[in-house]
């Protein structure tokens, strides 16, 4: 499977088996906002969600980024995951 951020639209995305799967974002200076996970039903339950995530979370760890997980699947990801719980925005 092959992700791409997609600048312009604001979104990391793949194709799947013509379906189009997003991760879409907001960039708030230093903090990436993983805003909504959408994969039509089609194409469910083969982890293109996972996916999905685990490339937003890496980009924003390459790119020096915290991360505000928005979406109830991010956030869940995360809490599985917590090897990238460093990523979470810290509020001072």
């Amino acid at each position: 499977m092959v992700i791409v951020d997609n600048t312009v639209a604001q979104r990391f995305e793949t194709m799947v088996d013509g379906q189009l799967c997003v991760l879409e974002y907001r960039i708030h200076g230093r903090t990436l906002s993983l805003d909504h996970t959408e994969v039509p039903r089609v194409v469910g339950g083969r982890g293109i969600a996972a996916a999905l995530t685990q490339f937003a979370l890496d980009a924003a760890r390459a790119r020096g980024m915290d991360v505000m997980p928005n979406c109830s699947y991010v956030a869940a990801w995360i809490r599985r995951h917590p090897a990238y719980a460093d990523l979470l925005r810290r509020d001072s």
